[in-house]
């Protein structure tokens, strides 16, 4: 799904100006085999983005009213095609203004999860926004922001060791 008509219509109105908005971080992993040796590492799943043609793992805009676990869900539909499962809060943080290639200003309060896949873990590239979509080995993947390799660390560690993992608050470091 491209821009949500709420954010349209409210472009008409501003402009380019600056927006607060929440957003969501869907990060996917693989399931890792109980007996597979202890350097397995899952894969994440990532989208390569048409507008700047970096890769994410799926993210997206919470639409009014909606939970951040079910944007999360929504959009990785949306996106990969893929159907997934909240499993973990991973953080919540500010992510300092984004400028977008035809002007828009756009500042966010992120919420990121961990996801599972629920069936069929084929994903396709399903919808605009995306060019290419892939499963990546945690230990190869393709560039991308700091802010988003550090998540699919956290999510990773959550996985890992769900008792000991506590929530990132802010992206900027870690609060102990």
């Amino acid at each position: 799904m491209a821009t949500p008509q709420y954010i349209v219509e409210l472009r008409r109105k501003i402009g380019h100006d600056p927006l607060f908005l929440p957003g969501v971080t869907a990060v996917v992993l693989s399931d890792v085999p109980a007996d597979a040796p202890i350097h397995a590492v899952p894969e994440v799943l990532l989208v390569c983005r048409a507008d700047d043609a970096q890769w994410t793992p799926v993210t997206g805009i919470i639409e009014p009213g909606e939970e951040p676990h079910v944007a999360a869900v929504r959009e990785a539909k949306e996106e990969t095609g893929v159907d997934v499962r909240v499993e973990a809060l991973l953080g919540v943080g500010a992510v300092g203004e984004v400028t977008y290639p035809n002007g828009d200003r756009v500042s966010y309060v992120d919420t990121a999860v961990r996801c599972s896949v629920v069936g069929d873990t084929t994903a396709h590239v399903a919808d605009d926004e995306s060019t290419d979509v892939g499963w990546f080995p945690v230990s190869a993947m393709p560039p991308m922001a700091p802010r988003f390799r550090l998540l699919v660390g956290d999510a990773v560690a959550q996985m890992r060791h769900p008792a000991g993992f506590r929530p990132r608050m802010g992206y900027a470091k870690r609060e102990r």
